[in-house]
């Protein structure tokens, strides 16, 4: 495995039978694999031609010959056009001062429905699956920080926000979850996409036995062909036990004050960092998003890219947003740093893959876990405004937690 493109690299694309269900997809997955599951579309990965850091992934996807291919057996189009060929793909970290690596793959498969691609890289290997551990019956879950320490870091939160330090930052905590033998990624992919309608569901592998999964509701960025889009989330409430409790749930979540300014604050900020890169950046009315567990404020956000700039790109200058991380974004760094006093790793960072053409699509990781044989940990987040009781927040991270611990502890 390499950290820089040393070689002229060769891919190809061609038609492939697309597989019968997601199990089937998911067969495909390498040990140090990459998979996004979107619906009927999904990328599946294996093996590894070259990694390189984020910053270079878009001019090492453009050093790729691409030779026509048949890649459309009725048209007879060429080869890597828009939505097939090589990608660079994998999960950053939160830390946007680290330069995270992205895997190039050697081996893209690629489905749209009953459609399905395959992009191979001369050369380079695809990996063996992902091994299939027994299945775990036991389970120890530990909350790594109780709600004593918790009420402690958002009361220094919100007296930040009382001196004007802050608007908004958004705090996380840390639940830890031990089987009695190795967590299996695919399954774990399976059932997620299986309970979590609505979502991304992604891994990234990190060796053959330390995964990053979850299964996101918010998209950074999505770039096809000029067409650039966002759809920011923040503002949560839990959902119903009925129709009549959800709807309730829902007519607060639109009309608090304190969730919608806390939703705005958001949009506002995804609004201008596009702006730096696209024209014609319009925002829809926000709507209520309702998922398994939760509902979300969500606002959709288009605009027309005006200076080249990759979905890579986008997402880097859109991280962090005050949903994941608060606003001044420089405060809200400052205040994560000194109140969580741990690493969040991937959580809440940019994860997805881009094209040699710029396209793709990022996710915010939420939801998600660190998996490391039968151990696995789990992360979740609040946004702690001017009005937040602890309490509350708690019960949100709570909320958070489910997918992924659903997922997760099967007795």
């Amino acid at each position: 495995m390499t950290t820089g493109v040393s070689a002229r690299l060769v891919a190809r694309t061609r038609r492939v039978d697309a597989p019968h269900d997601v199990r089937d997809a998911l067969a495909q997955l390498g040990t140090d694999g990459f998979a996004w599951i979107d619906g009927d579309r999904a990328i599946i990965t294996s093996g590894t031609a070259v990694r390189v850091p984020a910053a270079l992934a878009s001019e090492a996807l453009r050093a790729i010959d691409t030779p026509d291919t048949d890649t459309d057996t009725d048209s007879g189009a060429a080869s890597s056009p828009t939505g097939t060929g090589p990608i660079a793909c994998g999960a950053l970290t939160f830390d946007n001062t680290r330069d995270a690596p992205l895997a190039i793959p050697a081996r893209v498969l690629r489905i749209d429905g009953d459609r399905a691609t395959l992009t191979e890289i001369e050369g380079a290997r695809a990996s063996a699956p992902p091994p299939w551990s027994h299945v775990p019956r036991r389970f120890v879950v530990e909350a790594l920080q109780d709600l004593a320490a918790w009420d402690s870091a958002v009361a220094a939160a919100l007296a930040r926000i009382d001196d004007g330090a802050l608007s908004k930052v958004v705090l996380a905590r840390e639940v830890l979850v031990e089987a009695d033998t190795a967590l299996s990624p695919v399954d774990v992919l399976a059932r997620l996409h299986t309970t979590q309608a609505g979502c991304f569901v992604f891994a990234a592998s990190r060796d053959t036995q330390q995964w990053f999964v979850g299964a996101s509701p918010e998209l950074l960025v999505r770039r096809c062909g000029d067409l650039v889009e966002s759809r920011p989330m923040a503002g949560t409430v839990a959902r119903g036990a009925t129709e009549a409790a959800d709807a309730l749930a829902i007519e607060t979540l639109d009309t608090s004050p304190k969730q919608r300014a806390e939703h705005q604050l958001v949009v506002d900020a995804v609004i201008d960092a596009l702006t730096h890169h696209c024209d014609a950046v319009v925002a829809d009315a926000p709507e209520a998003v309702r998922l398994t567990a939760l509902t979300h404020l969500a606002t959709r956000i288009r605009g027309v890219v005006r200076d080249g700039s990759s979905a890579l790109d986008i997402a880097l200058a859109l991280h962090p947003t005050p949903a994941v991380g608060g606003t001044p974004a420089t405060a809200a760094r400052d205040a994560i740093t000194e109140l969580e006093a741990f690493d969040r790793g991937c959580y809440a960072a940019p994860v997805g893959w881009v094209d040699a053409h710029g396209d793709g699509e990022f996710a915010v990781a939420l939801r998600c876990a660190e998996l490391d044989g039968p151990r696995a940990r789990l992360l979740a987040g609040a946004g702690i405004v001017a009005g937040s009781d602890p309490d509350d927040e708690w019960a949100e991270t709570q909320t958070k937690l489910e997918p992924m611990l659903r997922a997760l502890v099967r007795p």
